[in-house]
């Protein structure tokens, strides 16, 4: 009797680990940083593009996805052309190295050391996380390619124009966080500041 119990118990154990709220067993919206951040000559991304990183070991999809973000994830506040950070603020370092700055692209003069504030809307945790391909650039997934359905609190969202050459497997929609839609008329007017607009870290 107390194995048939025993059994009984393990099974609900069993049971509520899968069904536990916010079990996301596709990996898909996880945290990623862009292997670009561990250059230190890498002054961040540019909101008006999309980056796909196909080969991300961070990601259990093996893809982390840059949709219209400003800066680097691993610096919300950014740094002037000095290395100087906003007051209240850090300077950029090379991720899991505080002791490592960033240096900025030395054939850039003029930029220097300038890494951009994260917009206020478009924050990491909105614009930068693992993500799947989920269509072709025609919208479709009849064409023999690897994709992926997207989870509850997800859409479809064409990324990835045609770009000719090797790269056409990662043209077209991917997995993109519901009411996070990039809007170049209204996105990143105003940017992170730690003494008016607190933003997300890592």
């Amino acid at each position: 009797m107390n194995r048939s119990i025993l059994a009984f118990i393990a099974a609900g154990a069993v049971v509520g680990l899968l069904t536990a709220p916010g079990c996301k067993a596709t990996g898909i919206g996880d945290p990623c940083i862009p292997e670009q951040e561990y250059t230190d000559t890498f002054n961040g991304f540019d909101e008006g593009q999309v980056n796909v990183e196909s080969k991300s070991f961070q990601c259990q999809t093996r893809l982390c996805l840059v949709n219209h973000f400003k800066g680097r994830v691993s610096c919300q506040y950014g740094q002037d052309s000095n290395g100087n950070a906003p007051t209240m603020a850090a300077a950029c370092t090379v991720p899991g190295d505080k002791l490592h700055p960033i240096t900025g692209n030395p054939a850039d003069k003029r930029k220097g050391k300038t890494v951009a504030a994260q917009c206020t809307d478009r924050t990491a945790d909105k614009a930068v996380y693992c993500s799947c391909r989920c269509a072709n650039v025609d919208n479709k997934t009849d064409d023999g390619g690897n994709y992926c359905a997207c989870p509850d609190g997800f859409t479809c969202e064409q990324l990835v124009s045609s770009i000719g050459g090797s790269n056409e497997g990662l043209t077209g929609g991917y997995c993109i966080k519901a009411g996070t839609k990039y809007d170049r008329a209204n996105a990143c007017a105003s940017p992170c500041d730690p003494t008016t607009s607190v933003c997300p870290g890592l």
